[in-house]
């Protein structure tokens, strides 16, 4: 953003005129701003430029004795420059070739040794005295162009104010600093994109107040007289969330021209280009407040009304810049109650621009809100002033007295007198923002120790209103929109006092060891058991491709669908973990590896199952998959060795496996399924279900081309975790203990799970009544093959105690009890 030191001046009286040290003394300025305000991009010196151009009046202008288009003009500069040639009358003599010059005019004159400004920055173009058609020219009388204020070259500037001999910078406040601030540091301070609140933060860091003009009111009212609303004026607003203030008013008999030529050079200076006195004075007042307004012509509006809508598919609107947009993307428009007139908060449309011919207009000042305004610039490609400042999100408290200001300069410039009453359409709560905060807060996180009355002062000289003494009430000005919490007065107090000038100080450190994460620890402590079980674990993709969950035999329907995913192959979130893994095993085996594991540590998630905040449960397991050709028996014992030693690690004894097939309906879950029903069992320990182990179903191993020899678990983390317990040491037995077989006879009927599971429970009963200790292996597992009905199971027990060396007596005694007991709950006979 381009500020002007001399405009900056204007919009707070207590500068002064020139004479200020703070806007004086540049290169302090541009460090201070640096340090406290944002990056500086430029610095440009206007008065360089226009240094030794002086304002004169035209004595005398006559043809030119040889050329039919030029002019011999004697001019006087109140003798300011002593070395230029002069005449006896102390005129000095130039040649013209403008139309427009005239005997009594004010010009403005480059004399010779001054460059012509608009060639400042290129390739400086120096005046000096030489011969034009036979009569000499010392220097040339300057047009609009020339002096790099405008486009016009067809005539001389004319001044209508200044005396001979003035400067011409000083005359038009051409004596200027423009200091280019980068626009990304204010962000978040839409009072910044003016000159008003730029004038108003740098009198706050340098320690000076700050008083607003008179006229920037919240409650501010136009002197308007009933009797003369001739001109029709509404508005419908259908869109109160997205246009919370529209304010307008019908101006009348107004006459369009250019503009005062210190208007022009005020806008040139800021980069805007100067259009004509309606357009300019609106764009005056943007610069100055941050609050673009627009003005309409009236007549072309037809309608006298001024609506708000969202587009519609397939409407067309011409813009001022000449492009026809037709709506793809919806925004907010300005309507005529029917057809789009403007794209509301972003630019004017053609149709009602104001031109040469207008005499009756409509002035209106709006807030948008700043998101849909930002959405509507993006997908337009309209990054225009007035969007700029809409996305910064502007304060629609200060609409009304920048319209009202604005109309009161209008009716100055261009005439005309107000045509309607003034309609303020307003949808929201304009209220006083208060925000309480204490002394000692502020000090404590700016490491200062700032008296109450101190931080008075920096919040006052920037209009706050502060009451209280330690405990503090900060009335927010009606133009902050970014004020809300305690921290904001912080970060005020802070960049007021100066930054720069914070203590600087090494934080203390916290010798406290952080709190351990008991999920985090625990994780790392299955990854280190199950490298330990000679498992490698690896890291997959939670996304995965349909295909994957239709072949797991689960319902990609209850999987979360990825609506942006990168690729086709990422697009469901996965189900489960153990599908991933077992599509690595065939490009392991390809690579020449034939015996290995696979582990992941990760999270699923299911449709429809969310927690008490409403988001989506995170289901954590510990997931395998493992592959030996070499290893006897059903690939499932694989896997059950791999999990019991993992048990055995975390000591988690009471472990029940139960077959999938027993498992009822309602209780299985879709993850289940990548899983062959026969040949797995659901792993329990009390009334916690740990997860599910087995081998992979059907469709997975023809699919993923596994091998029979493929086994796999997925545990669940949380269970695991609440089922572990301590270790608790317990010394060698000093006596011999006993081992003795058992083999039992059993039905059919009875798994071996329920009857390994039945021994164990028994000998524990024993074991803690009589304090045995006992150690558990089933040795075979006998079926014949004509007698299906019955099957055999061999254990060898060992058992011990711990003061004394057990007798035979008593081992028999205790596998007598166990064998009565089996008999009874189980109907098996011991052989």
């Amino acid at each position: 953003m381009k500020v002007s030191l001399n405009w900056i001046r204007l919009m707070n009286t207590n500068y002064g005129t020139s004479n200020s040290s703070e806007l004086t003394d540049v290169d302090k300025l541009i460090d201070k701003i640096g340090s406290q305000l944002g990056a500086v991009e430029e610095v440009i010196k206007l008065g360089e430029r226009y240094k030794g151009i002086l304002v004169i009046e035209v004595v005398s202008c006559v043809k030119h004795p040889n050329a039919d288009k030029l002019s011999l003009c004697l001019v006087d500069d109140g003798g300011a420059n002593k070395t230029v040639k002069r005449d006896d009358n102390n005129l000095i003599q130039v040649v013209c070739g403008a139309p427009n010059v005239r005997t009594g005019q004010l010009a403005v004159w480059i004399p010779p040794g001054a460059t012509v400004p608009v060639s400042f920055d290129k390739e400086p173009f120096v005046i000096e005295s030489r011969p034009i058609r036979n009569k000499t020219s010392h220097g040339m009388l300057a047009s609009p162009k020339e002096l790099a204020l405008g486009d016009n070259h067809e005539g001389i500037m004319v001044l209508d104010s200044g005396r001979p001999g003035d400067s011409f910078a000083k005359n038009l406040q051409l004596d200027d600093v423009v200091i280019d601030i980068e626009n990304k540091m204010f962000t978040h301070r839409p009072d910044c994109f003016g000159i008003l609140g730029v004038a108003r933060e740098l009198a706050g860091i340098s320690h000076k107040a700050f008083k607003s003009p008179d006229w920037y009111k919240e409650n501010a009212s136009l002197p308007i007289d009933g009797r003369k609303n001739v001109l029709k004026l509404s508005i419908k607003n259908q869109l109160p969330d997205m246009v919370p203030r529209f304010c307008a008013v019908a101006i009348k008999n107004i006459k369009v021209g250019p503009s005062p030529i210190w208007l022009q050079s005020f806008l040139i200076r800021s980069g805007v280009r100067p259009i004509n006195n309606i357009v300019d004075i609106t764009n005056w007042f943007m610069l100055a407040t941050a609050q673009p307004l627009h003005a309409y012509d009236y007549d072309k509006v037809k309608t006298g009304v001024l609506g708000t809508r969202m587009s519609k598919t397939g409407e067309t609107l011409k813009l001022l810049n000449g492009k026809t947009i037709k709506f793809d993307q919806p925004a907010v428009v300005i309507t005529d109650g029917h057809k789009p007139i403007s794209l509301a908060g972003v630019m004017g449309g053609a149709d009602t621009e104001v031109d040469e011919c207008t005499m009756n207009i409509i002035l209106e000042c709006a807030n948008f809100d700043m998101n849909t305004i930002r959405r509507t610039a993006m997908a337009y490609g309209l990054f225009t002033d007035a969007a700029t400042r809409f996305t910064k999100n502007q304060s629609p408290r200060q609409n009304l007295p920048v319209l009202v200001k604005t109309a009161h300069d209008l009716l100055e410039l261009a005439g005309g007198r107000l045509a309607s009453p003034l309609i303020d359409d307003i949808h929201f709560k304009a209220k006083k923002q208060t925000v309480k905060v204490s002394v000692g807060f502020v000090n404590d996180r700016l490491g200062l120790k700032l008296s109450p009355s101190e931080i008075k002062k920096l919040l006052q000289n920037v209009e706050f209103e502060v009451n209280g003494n330690h405990d503090l009430v900060v009335t927010v000005p009606f133009w902050r929109t970014d004020i809300e919490i305690p921290e904001d007065i912080v970060e005020e107090v802070g960049r007021l006092f100066g930054y720069d000038k914070l203590p600087i100080t090494l934080p203390k450190k916290d010798l406290t060891p952080a709190t351990k994460d008991v999920g985090t620890e625990f994780k790392t402590k299955l990854r280190n058991i199950m490298a330990s079980a000679g498992t490698n674990e690896v890291l997959t993709y939670s996304f995965v491709p349909e295909r994957l969950i239709e072949t797991a035999g689960q319902d990609s329907s209850e999987a979360f669908h990825i609506r942006n995913a990168v690729s086709p192959e990422l697009q469901y979130y996965r189900l489960g973990l153990v599908p991933s893994l077992l599509e690595k095993i065939h490009p392991n085996q390809k690579a020449g590896f034939d015996v290995f594991g696979l582990f992941e540590i990760g999270k699923f998630h299911l449709k429809g199952r969310l927690d008490q905040t409403g988001l989506p449960i995170e289901n954590e397991v510990l997931s395998l998959v493992a592959v030996n050709p070499y290893t006897k028996g059903a690939a499932y014992y694989q896997a059950v060795a791999i999990a019991e030693y993992l048990f055995g690690r975390l000591n988690i004894t009471d472990i029940e496996y139960l077959p999938l097939t027993d498992v009822e309906k309602t209780t299985k879950t879709t993850w289940m399924n990548s899983f062959e029903p026969s040949r797995s069992a659901v792993v329990c320990s009390g009334d916690k279900m740990l997860g599910i182990i087995g081998e992979p179903n059907l469709n997975l191993r023809t699919t993923l081309k596994l091998p029979a020899s493929t086994s796999m678990f997925e545990l669940d983390i949380p269970n695991l975790y609440e089922a572990q317990q301590e270790l608790i040491y317990r010394m060698l037995n000093r006596f011999p203990s006993l081992t003795q077989d058992i083999c039992l006879r059993l039905p059919a009927t009875i798994k071996y799970g329920q009857a390994d599971r039945f021994v164990w429970d028994e000998l524990d009963k024993i074991s803690v009544k009589d304090g045995y200790r006992y150690d558990i292996e089933t040795l075979d597992i006998f079926e014949r093959t004509k007698d299906a009905s019955h099957y055999q199971i061999t254990w060898r027990i060992s058992l011990s105690q711990p003061n004394r060396t057990l007798t035979t007596d008593e081992s028999n005694k205790i596998l007598d009890e166990l064998s009565t007991k089996a008999k009874t709950k189980l109907k098996a006979e011991r052989i």
